[in-house]
């Protein structure tokens, strides 16, 4: 758990940083900026959308009596690609907006419930086994 830790807060920085040295080489710093503001605005835009849409979904769920699992894992996700978004840099704005699309979100949810189906099935919860 401590390794994961370490690549998130100190190798994935470092990797944002090359990249935007690298970009910022080619089209200038002043345009790196400003792409990385641009991607920060349209992921949170979109986050917006998919958020309202999936509160709507949840809202009619429940007023049919259904229980809205697959549209609180869709929050989820949203919402952690919301947290990925305010960090800056363009690997992890990439990775947001990924997690924003319905047609790669779907992928990740179905990634996410075999997951959670093997430790149901094991029938003990060790959430660092993420």
């Amino acid at each position: 758990m401590i390794f994961k830790l370490f690549l998130c807060f100190t190798v994935i920085p470092i990797i944002e940083l090359y990249f935007l040295i690298k970009i910022g080489t080619v089209i200038g710093g002043f345009n790196t900026i400003l792409l990385v503001i641009l991607t920060g605005i349209t992921g949170a835009w979109l986050a917006k959308m998919e958020g309202m849409n999936t509160m709507l979904r949840v809202r009619s769920s429940l007023q049919q009596g259904l229980m809205p699992a697959e549209e609180l894992l869709d929050a989820l996700i949203i919402f952690i690609a919301g947290i990925v978004l305010i960090t800056p840099g363009l690997l992890t704005d990439i990775a947001g907006l990924l997690l924003l699309l319905p047609l790669t979100r779907n992928k990740f949810k179905r990634f996410l419930r075999k997951k959670f189906d093997e430790i149901q099935r094991k029938g003990n919860i060790n959430i660092s086994r993420f």
